[in-house]
């Protein structure tokens, strides 16, 4: 496969995997729905400007475009991965001894989740004063029916950020297990926009690696927090 070919197949799997049209990229990297198209045909021999401007489409930086992490270029089936209520694939736990909240996550989200979750996050918020609670969030079972990770859709991000300014913003810190390195990237981007990235931090890596990690920035030791979700 010539370079060409390679990089619009690379541009189309993170563009599907995120749920974006070309329609929608197009827009949001200032280029022409047929140049988009054009791209992912490997019919264009794009130029470093247009490269970063897809970059920025897709709210990664330009070197992520480049990264050896690959996913299937087939469009995510969303009625499929979310049959599942959201009910079941949401658990949280308070332990008040920590002032720590837990939450994982399984599978799709779609905006309707986010205001489930949204609701549940800012009462157990409300009981604490500002600055008093760490959040730790697992997204590693965030995978779509295909079993490979998915992230955010864009109507997601949008609530996501208005959560994160009503919630994150009044919390100690938030560390976030990731699925990809794509979502460390898209995590990057929302906390920025809701202005709570310096109480964020995004973690991926080796699961052993990732957890201790986490646990050392939460200064919580020999307490099992995080449990597969059954």
């Amino acid at each position: 496969m010539d370079i060409l070919a390679e990089f619009g197949n690379r541009v189309k799997e993170l563009r599907v995997r995120s749920g974006i049209s070309q329609e929608l990229l197009s827009h949001r990297s200032e280029l022409d729905r047929t140049y988009i198209s054009g791209v992912e045909r490997g019919m264009r021999n794009i130029s470093l400007v247009n490269i970063e401007k897809i970059a920025n489409g897709l709210s990664v930086p330009m070197n992520y475009l480049f990264s050896s992490e690959r996913f299937p270029s087939n469009p995510v089936c969303i009625k499929k991965d979310v049959e599942v209520p959201i009910s079941e694939r949401f658990k949280y736990h308070l332990d008040c001894d920590h002032k720590l909240l837990t939450i994982q996550i399984q599978g799709l989200l779609t905006g309707a989740n986010v205001d489930y979750i949204s609701k549940i996050w800012k009462g157990i918020v409300s009981n604490f004063a500002e600055g008093e609670l760490s959040v730790f969030v697992d997204h590693r079972d965030m995978k779509a029916s295909d079993g490979e990770p998915v992230v955010f859709f864009p109507e997601v991000i949008e609530k996501a950020v208005l959560l994160q300014q009503s919630v994150i913003a009044r919390s100690k810190k938030a560390i976030v297990l990731c699925n990809s390195e794509f979502m460390v990237h898209q995590l990057n981007y929302m906390t920025t926009r809701s202005g709570v990235w310096d109480k964020t931090n995004p973690l991926y890596g080796k699961d052993k690696e990732m957890v201790g990690q986490a646990y050392e920035l939460l200064d919580v030791h020999g307490n099992e927090l995080i449990k597969p979700m059954q």
